[in-house]
């Protein structure tokens, strides 16, 4: 998973494995929320990070580059376990044992691509397009590199996920996604992503409208249930066409790229969303949302008509799901 954020552009930051209650102050966490549950240390290099960490986010706030980092994040069980490591104390009672156990720890991978004013994009990039802040608060975001990092590790662990608003901190309560996996027939929430919340980003001197992801990677591997797949690679070109659709402010864009790859069919190869607007040439309470959608056959070149026809299935079915108009239309 390291190599494949390297490649996608992001670069590795190492740090301590030690937090305080300082840091989950500045990230907003609630007084009873899980990652509040420290372990803190009987000897610790520093008293104002006596605990183990457990979030990996605060050891992305770089400003001028998109980090990642993967490494264990330790919790105390919401209810008594028996440790695996016995105590110092070679006396120690049951009692002892079980309040010093921890929960088993889990590595996630917290990635915050900045703005493009910073050295956060990718190679690949396209710097046409961008999203556009409400208000004109901050400089534009690249809707390529904030997406950038949940499409790689999604690919890499050879796992879909399922995209859903949420409201979780340190995110900003309406620019907040939950990710969640299918495992055994349930969903399981495996992250979350987004932008995070403007006290968040004040606290830690970031860039305006930062993002950043944090994704389990051990639930990721549990929700593989084998060998991750090859990709069918076709000869034959690519057909893009690409689609700018209005929709009510309210309305996921997971949910009208889900509409969009069904509508599509099978000859759809990839979907991105690479742009969102709001603004004066919209209605009020809507925004517009633009994909590239990629065609391909395995087996011939396709003609436009049958990429336009294919394009035109997806829109329809956009609208038929969410309420969605073309753009211009």
């Amino acid at each position: 998973m390291g190599r494949a954020l390297a490649g996608a552009g992001y670069v590795e930051a190492l740090n301590y494995p030690f937090i305080g209650e300082q840091a989950l102050d500045q990230l907003g966490l609630d007084a009873d929320d899980a990652r509040r549950r420290l372990v803190k240390l009987v000897n610790p290099l520093s008293d104002e990070e006596p605990a183990l960490r457990t979030t990996l986010l605060r050891a992305c706030s770089a400003r001028s580059v998109a980090t990642t980092a993967a490494a264990a994040t330790t919790w105390r069980s919401s209810r008594p376990v028996w440790s695996s490591a016995r105590p110092r104390a070679s006396r120690a009672s049951p009692s002892a044992w079980a309040s010093t156990a921890a929960r088993p720890t889990r590595r996630s991978p917290a990635s915050t691509p900045l703005c493009p004013s910073s050295r956060a994009a990718s190679p690949s990039s396209s710097p046409a397009r961008a999203s556009r802040p409400a208000g004109g608060a901050g400089p534009p975001v690249r809707l390529g590199g904030r997406d950038r990092g949940r499409r790689t590790v999604a690919a890499e662990a050879g796992v879909e996920l399922i995209i859903s608003a949420d409201q979780h901190a340190p995110w900003h309560p309406g620019r907040c996604a939950a990710f969640h996996v299918e495992a055994d027939g349930e969903k399981v929430l495996v992250g979350h992503a987004g932008e995070l919340h403007p006290r968040v980003v004040k606290a830690f001197g970031l860039p305006a409208r930062a993002c950043a992801m944090e994704i389990d990677l051990d639930l990721l591997e549990k929700a593989n249930q084998g060998p991750v797949k090859a990709p069918r690679i076709s000869s034959f070109p690519v057909a893009t066409q690409d689609v700018a659709l209005v929709v009510a402010s309210d309305v996921p864009a997971a949910d009208v790229e889900a509409a969009l790859t069904e509508g599509a069919g099978e000859l759809l190869e990839s979907i991105r969303l690479f742009d969102v607007y709001t603004g004066d040439q919209l209605g009020e309470g809507t925004k517009s949302l633009a994909y590239a959608l990629k065609f391909r056959a395995p087996d011939r070149t396709l003609t436009v008509d049958e990429a336009s026809a294919a394009r035109d299935a997806a829109v329809a079915l956009a609208t038929t799901r969410t309420g969605a108009v073309l753009r211009g239309a």
